[in-house]
């Protein structure tokens, strides 16, 4: 009996371990029958992870493509520099491009009548020149390329190099020479009002992101190549 006794005590523990075997089995056949449609919808949801981090990339790299398409440099459009053959001196150390010469002169005498007194402070500036101020001055002023182009372009990318901008002040005004307060003078508001009959638009605006507000930089937009030059700008 005792021996008896002895075999029921160690069949209790073995049933017990049959029983978890068989729902261990169960439990596998379940994941084999279940894991085909887990690991499908793994698949689908990582492919989509990396779909989406793709077209974020191709996304990025479309929008840095439309930034750099212009070949801006610290936020300055590329400029060729006019040949001498096409500059024509209209005062003592101010040379501007032929095409715009006679519009710009006329402008000034309109004025004149309207009793508002012009000053062209600088006309065509060879890019060498325009080396000069913008690696000088920023020395100078102890300020960084991207600090100095905020309000002097780079060589190269200057304006100033195609002939076909001018510098202009109020000549009863000089202290507001390349000065935002140009923009309160009389010569300021004149220009606002008429300078498009003669072909000529302020350049730099308040609302340019990339160059501060220049009132005094006009540029001249009135024959063919002037507007093939400024095409991109204005696009």
């Amino acid at each position: 009996m005792e021996q008896n006794k002895d075999i029921n005590q160690f069949d209790i523990p073995l049933a017990k371990r049959i029983h978890l075997n068989n729902y261990n089995s169960i439990l596998l056949k379940k994941l084999f029958i279940y894991f085909p449609f887990i690991f499908l919808i793994l698949s689908i949801f990582g492919l989509r992870l990396i779909r989406n981090k793709e077209i974020g990339s191709l996304r990025n790299l479309n929008l840095q493509a439309q930034r750099n398409h212009d070949h801006r440099i610290l936020g300055h459009l590329p400029y060729d520099e006019i040949s001498k053959e096409k500059l024509v001196l209209i005062e003592p150390n101010i040379e501007v491009h032929i095409d715009m010469r006679d519009s710009l002169l006329k402008m000034r005498d309109e004025a004149k009548r309207d009793g508002i007194y012009l000053v062209f402070l600088s006309g065509y500036r060879s890019i060498n020149l325009q080396n000069e101020i913008f690696y000088s001055l920023k020395s100078i002023r102890n300020q960084d390329a991207a600090e100095r182009a905020r309000v002097s372009a780079p060589p190269g990318y200057s304006e100033h190099s195609t002939g076909f901008a001018i510098d202009i002040g109020d000549a009863t005004q000089r202290e507001t020479d390349f000065e935002n307060e140009f923009e309160n003078t009389d010569a300021f508001r004149w220009l606002i009002k008429n300078a498009a009959k003669f072909h000529f638009k302020l350049s730099f605006t308040k609302d340019n992101k990339y160059i501060d507000y220049e009132p005094w930089h006009w540029r001249y937009e009135g024959s063919i190549e002037a507007l093939k030059v400024f095409e991109t700008s204005n696009r």
